[in-house]
This record gives structure tokens, sequence and C-alpha cells, in this order.
């Protein structure tokens, strides 16, 4: 009788990271997911963006802080699943990683999660001071941009996902070109000679900034790239995020208010 009651325990033990809630069942199976890297890997670029809003839920179902969630994933041994969902609301939930899963799927999720809580860290803070001049010789600073939304990426020429996503970024300005209260600028590593060089190949609709690299890695402190930030109209920073699709998502909110 004794045994048969451990084994009750651990089998609940067990499943009650799967266990239904009000907020859906797991879009795809949590031990399934897990298989290969390349599964997880798939499913993670596609399903999970770390630096967007979402509601936060721990291993029971219970409603977290979106920090304490990402702490979880950067320290523990968890993977996040997006659960199924009727509402525009994004709701990523904590599953255990699976003792035989690939090593390089823990690695991948507690270095993104880190990122990602970096970048959670610095909302809410006053966008670092600077005043600097575009390729076209018009000084960008904090004065200059005042009383306006501000979209700002950073990237480097040999940053292959920063210059994959140009033709998104081009468009998301396309987009917005109209609105006067909003401003593109970009901060970019590189000299002014190496990027006029390489922009006539590769346009970028954004203001470009040359010679950012110090900038970014001590005013900033970046060590993921593409990193985008959105700075409200008091200079503030709203979103801080590492892919156009999020990008996308947080603009649209912050162009509303």
């Amino acid at each position: 009788m004794q045994k048969l009651i451990k084994v009750i325990i651990i089998f609940l033990v067990f499943t009650s990271g799967f266990s239904q809630s009000k907020f859906g069942n797991p879009e795809v199976n949590p031990i399934q997911i897990q298989k290969t890297f390349k599964d997880w890997s798939n499913y993670q670029k596609e399903n999970i963006m770390l630096s967007r809003d979402f509601v936060a839920l721990d291993l029971f179902s219970k409603e977290i802080s979106k920090e304490s969630f990402l702490n979880q994933l950067t320290n523990g041994n968890y993977i996040p699943i997006r659960l199924k969902s009727n509402d525009s609301i994004y709701y990523y939930k904590l599953f255990k990683i699976q003792p035989k899963a690939d090593t390089s799927i823990k690695a991948t999720i507690n270095q993104e999660a880190f990122d990602a809580l970096k970048n959670f860290e610095m909302e809410g803070k006053p966008f670092p001071k600077f005043s600097f001049k575009d390729l076209e010789g018009n000084l960008v600073s904090n004065e200059t941009m005042k009383g306006k939304i501000i979209v700002i990426k950073c990237w480097y020429i040999h940053c292959a996902a920063c210059i994959k996503e140009f033709p998104e970024v081009n468009q998301l300005f396309e987009k917005y070109k109209d609105r006067k209260d909003i401003l593109f600028v970009s901060l970019a590593e590189d000299t002014p000679e190496q990027l006029k060089v390489f922009l006539a190949r590769k346009p970028l609709s954004y203001s470009v900034i040359p010679n950012m690299k110090e900038y970014m890695n001590e005013a900033l402190q970046l060590n993921a790239f593409p990193t985008h930030f959105i700075l409200n109209k008091e200079g503030m920073i709203t979103k801080v995020l590492n892919n156009y699709k999020s990008l996308e998502v947080a603009l649209a909110k912050e162009s509303k208010l």
C-alpha cells in the first residue's frame, strides 16, 4: 500500500506541470518538443519571444512576474511553452527540461533568458544621454528628439541577423513615416566610410549614426545584436527587443498611447 501511494505521489509531481488551467493548454507537447535540439530551436524561434509582453506562469500554472519567470529560465532547468489562447494575449508557462534532453536546449534557453532579463531591467529607465551626428551631418541628441517616440536599432555591418531584418525594418519605417512624432534612428559600430559603401548596396531607411561601438558597449552595455529600443516622448525606455516581430508589436502599442 505504501509503495502504491509513493508511486501516485511521484506521478502527481511529474504531471503537475501538464495540468489544465484557466489559461489554456500547451500548443505543443512539452516532452516531444525536447526530442531534438532542432525541434526545440525551430519552435522557439517562431513562437517564443521573451522580450515582448506576456502573462508568465510557473510550473503549476500560477501567474508570476515576468522578472521571476525570466530569472527561473536563466538559472533553472525549464523551457517556456506558449499556451493556446482565444485572445490576443500571450501566455508562457514553465515546463521541466527532460533529463535526457540535448544539453544545448538548456544552454540556449539560459542565454536567451539572460539577455531578455537584461533588456527587461532597462525598461522604465531614461535612455543614456547622447549627442552625435548622423551620416547626413544632422545632430541627433536627447534634446533634438524630445517630445517624440524614438525607435533605435543597434547593429554593425558584419552582423548577419542585423542585415537580414533590413527589409522588415524598412517596411516599418514606411508604415510610420508620415507620423511626425515618431523618429527612426540607428546606431552602428562602423566608420562613416564603411557605412556609406555598405548602405549603397543595402539601404536602411533609418537615420544612421556611425562610430557607436564604444557608446553601445559602455553606455548601453549591449551583448546581443540586433537590439531595438523604443523610447516614449519623455525619453524613457519602454521596450528593449532583439527581433523585428517583437518590435513591430511593441511599436504598434506605443504609437497608440
